[in-house]
């Protein structure tokens, strides 16, 4: 079993830069998606003065901040945040504002499997881990620490 352990830390750093390069994706694939309509749809109500709007510009500028790994774990903070919001405002709006909706077996529920916020819950931890673990080895910010 240590033989297994050993082979496997062996690759945690490349494996940590390739788990920071696909979340930056899917993030900055969804702020493309607000500000360009690729590669899905401009949502309809989309204006860039909004709350919408400030999500869009998160995912887009933090996305590609995360991808390249530059200034990783500030960029992941702020994404990690604004899923957070994301779950709280977006898939849960009604369960956290009673006085705003239904009441009774109409209401919504605060589980994310119920209400449709998984994606916000899975897309903030994954964040929240890149701001303890860093960003690997294969990004921006470990080629300026090795030129200091």
């Amino acid at each position: 079993m240590d033989n297994i352990q050993a082979k496997l830390n062996r690759y945690q750093p490349q494996v940590l830069s390739i788990f920071r390069i696909m979340f930056g994706l899917l993030i900055l694939q969804a702020g493309c998606s607000k500000f360009f309509g690729f590669p899905a749809a401009q949502p309809a109500n989309f204006q860039l003065f909004t709350m919408l709007g400030a999500a869009g510009f998160i995912e887009l500028i933090g996305g590609a901040l995360v991808t390249v790994g530059l200034y990783t774990r500030y960029a992941a903070l702020i994404v990690s945040g604004e899923m957070a919001v994301a779950y709280f405002i977006y898939a849960n709006r009604l369960a956290l504002f009673p006085w705003s909706g239904p009441s009774g077996a109409n209401r919504p529920s605060i589980i994310p499997a119920l209400n449709g916020g998984s994606l916000e819950v899975a897309f903030c931890f994954a964040f929240l881990l890149l701001v303890f673990f860093g960003p690997g080895i294969w990004s921006l910010d470990a080629q300026l620490r090795k030129r200091t």
